[in-house]
Formats: C-alpha cells, structure tokens, sequence
C-alpha cells in the first residue's frame, strides 16, 4: 500500500506550467517545417495561412482541454478524461497508443533533431554509418553516430526529469526563456537583414523539395502541411499529463493552455514572414532536409560562421522540447499502472523525488528502441505521431459533451470560450485532417490505424489477468 510520502505532488506553479507547456511545443518543427509546407502549397501566402490555421486549431482544442482539466486535475489528464467519458477500454487504447506510439514517436524525432542540429553545428561529420541493414518491406535499419547522439539526449533528459518535478519545471523555464530569445532574435535579425525582399512574399515555389512525400497543391497539399504545422504546434496539450503536480489546477491549467498557446503562436507568425523576407519560396524548398530553413536565414545574415551558433541554439531548442515531452509522457504509463492496466512497478513513486522513476525510465527506453528503429525517417515518424495524436484530440475534446450532459452541477472553475462552436470547429476539422491523411497515405495510415487497435486485445488479456 502506497503512504503519503510516494505520491505526486502539486510542485508545478503558473510559470513552470507554462514553461513546460511551451518548451515541449517550440521543439524542431518551427525550423525544419517550413520547407514541407511551403513545398506542399506552393506561396508564402498560402505557408502563412496553414500557420494561423494550425495555430488556430491548437488554441480551440486549448480552450476545451481548459474545462475539462480544471475540472479534472488529476496525473496524466487526459487519461483519465478518455476513461472517465468513454470507458476503460477506450482509456487503456489512449494510454497505448500515447506511451507505445505517438509520444515515443514524438520524443524520437526530437532526439534525432538534436543529432541533426549538432551534425550542422559539427559540419557533418556525425553522418556517418557503423553499419546498415534492410528490414522487410524496404525500411533501411541503419546505426552511427547520429543514432548515439540522439540516444544520449534522450538518456540525459530521462535521468534529469527523475529529479523532483519543481527541478524539471525549473530547467524547463530556463530552456523556454532561450527558446523565446531565439525565436525573437531570427525574427528580427531577418526583419532588418538590408539583403531581404518583402516581394519573397508575393512569389511561388519552383523548386524540386526532394525528399517531400506530397507536392500536389490543392486539397491534398493543403491537408499536408496543414499536418506539417500541428506537427510544429504539438505540444499545446502537453501540461495536461501532468495535472496532478499542478498548483491552483483550476486556476494555472487554463492560463498554461491558452496563454502558452497564444505566445507560441505569435512566434511561430513573426518568424516565418521573416523567413520569406530573407529567402524565397523556391530557396526554402532546396534547403536540404537534413538542414533547416532557419540555419539557412542565419548564413545569410551573419556568415558561414554564426551557423555554428545558431546549431547550438536549435540544439537548446529541441533539447528542451525532448525534455519536457519525456517529463509529461512518463505520467501516462504511471496512470495505467494506477488502474492495474500496466505492470505494478510502473505506478512506483520514488519517496525521494516524489515522480514515477521507474515509469521514466520505461518511457525513454521505448523512446530509445524508436530512434534506434526510425532514425533516419524525421518525417515519417512526425507524421505517424501527429496522425496517432490527432485522432485522440478529438475524442478529449468530444468529452466537453459528455461531462456537460452527464455531470451538469459539477464545479468548472473556467468554462469553454465559445462552447458549442469551438469544440464543434475543432472535431469537424481535426476529422477532416484524419480523413484526408488515410486518402493520401493509405499504407502509413493503416499502419498507424493498426498499431492502435493492436492495444484493445492487449487490454483484454491484463483486465482477464487483473480480475484474476
């Protein structure tokens, strides 16, 4: 029987919870997406739109996850929000498909974006391969030295958020406060660069973006980079997983959701018209992708020798992005383990620290086994995960309906701006996106689809085992 002294605890307050909200959105996608949208709709104008949009998006789903985790502030939020509004089975698919799949997935794009950022920082010489070996159905297996790099961010990380939650949300704020001063810092850099062109703007891409799945335009491009920039804005929900450790739930929830929403979204804008400002949309299409349009916009302005510091910063960024997914991601296994649906050992809270250590250590070795496994994919394991996660927000969001049907008299300390229309809008789009996802990528669609209908016979066999 667990005492007082092994459970969580409330150490998060307002600017840790936001902090740790932003540090896990302001990852790698604001550097290395730009190119896949604007290959996939073609103008800056077009690039910008899929922003405000995707932005858009976030801060609707932000506005219903407010209610319904002030409301229900409890480890791993959304968990239990699955759980509660649709049942166990369904809470244990969402735990499966987070901890086995989307955030493992999420935490190893961030690893390999740390390695590709320090091979720019180094000049490339982390591109090398110890030795190569083709699976089945055509993926290339391969291991070298990007693959230590980005395993070590994600041991490092792990071992940093085993220490008390206030330590994590401290190196939390840190990281963000230098994500912010570098964001801004691109923006204005770009924005007086004498070189640049607003008329960049009202060009189109002609470039061949090699390596780009969809260039089609039109609905399907559309639908593509619209996933490119949820991709970049992943994260929004983040603080959520870790409800249960924050102060003033009701109150500090709401603010790290919107606020932290608000903020990456006014960045995400500033940067990217400043990036058309210094490059054209064909320049941004042919920068290769083991790059980053914004390592490219720095050359310009400063030198072949400020991208040496601008690999350093975007090493910070996507570190602290890696670090606070893996903090909140734990949360989840945990949670499971709490409900006899994961082994017991997981639900283990270390008396000293006050977090799950063990469920830690459990999520970043599957965060490992998926660098190991997809190192060479960035794309491709972004998109499986935005894909697995997106299907989710909407069954969150869909539970604002259920808890407003089923417990009309409970205690909401904030309400739902815009309630019906804001979920509504979220659900209809966040469909569409799923749907014209499975159009486009049948095969990485089924895939995905399969992965998480693997869980419900798994669920089947330990809810038999734990009756027993």
């Amino acid at each position: 029987m667990q005492t007082e002294h092994t459970q969580l605890v409330r150490g998060l307050g307002l600017i840790a919870a936001i902090s740790v909200n932003v540090a896990n959105i302001i990852g790698t996608g604001v550097f290395l997406k730009a190119r896949v949208i604007t290959c996939n709709v073609g103008s800056p104008s077009k690039a910008l739109l899929v922003w405000v949009l995707a932005g858009l998006l976030a801060l609707a789903g932000a506005l219903t996850y407010a209610e319904l985790l002030a409301m229900m502030p409890r480890a791993a939020g959304e968990y239990g929000i699955v759980r509660d509004a649709y049942g166990r089975p369904l809470g244990f698919i969402y735990g499966w498909t987070q901890f086995l799949i989307a955030r493992t997935a999420s935490a190893a794009a961030l690893a390999v974006g740390f390695a590709i950022f320090l091979n720019d920082l180094m000049g490339g010489v982390l591109r090398h391969t110890y030795f190569e070996y083709m699976l089945p159905g055509g993926h290339q297996l391969s291991f070298g030295r990007l693959e230590i790099v980005a395993l070590s961010a994600v041991i490092i990380t792990t071992l940093i958020n085993c220490a008390a939650v206030r330590v994590s949300g401290g190196v939390a704020s840190v990281l963000t406060g230098m994500k912010v001063v570098l964001l801004v810092g691109i923006g204005f850099g770009a924005f007086f660069y004498s070189d640049g062109n607003w008329g960049n703007l009202a060009m189109t891409n002609a470039g061949a973006c090699e390596g780009v799945a969809i260039t089609t335009g039109g609905v399907a491009g559309l639908a593509a980079a619209m996933i490119g920039a949820l991709w970049a804005y992943d994260g929004w929900n983040n603080i959520t997983f870790l409800a249960g450790e924050v102060k003033n739930p009701g109150r500090n929830l709401p603010l790290a959701l919107i606020g932290g929403g608000l903020l990456v979204m006014a960045l995400y804008l500033f940067v990217n018209v400043n990036y058309y400002h210094v490059l054209t949309p064909t320049q941004i299409a042919d920068v290769p992708g083991s790059s980053s349009v914004a390592a490219e916009v720095v050359r310009r302005l400063l030198g072949a020798g400020a991208v040496t510091l601008m690999g350093a910063a975007m090493m910070t960024s996507s570190f602290g992005a890696l670090h606070a997914s893996l903090l909140a991601t734990a949360r989840v296994p945990y949670a499971l383990a709490k409900d006899g649906l994961a082994p017991r050992a997981l639900s283990h809270v270390s008396p000293h620290t006050h977090v799950p250590i063990r469920a830690l250590l459990f999520q970043g070795s599957l965060a490992c086994l998926t660098v190991l496994t997809f190192s060479a994919a960035y794309d491709t394991i972004t998109d499986y995960a935005i894909f697995a996660l997106t299907l989710f927000y909407v069954l969150v969001t869909g539970a604002v309906f259920i808890f407003r049907r089923r417990l009309p008299d409970a205690e909401r300390p904030y309400r739902t701006w815009g309630y019906p229309v804001v979920p509504i809008i979220f659900m209809l789009v966040s469909g569409w996106l799923i749907v014209q996802t499975i159009h486009d990528s049948p095969r990485k669609s089924a895939i995905g689809l399969f992965l998480i209908l693997l869980g419900l016979p798994v669920y089947y066999l330990l809810d038999r085992r734990r009756s027993t």
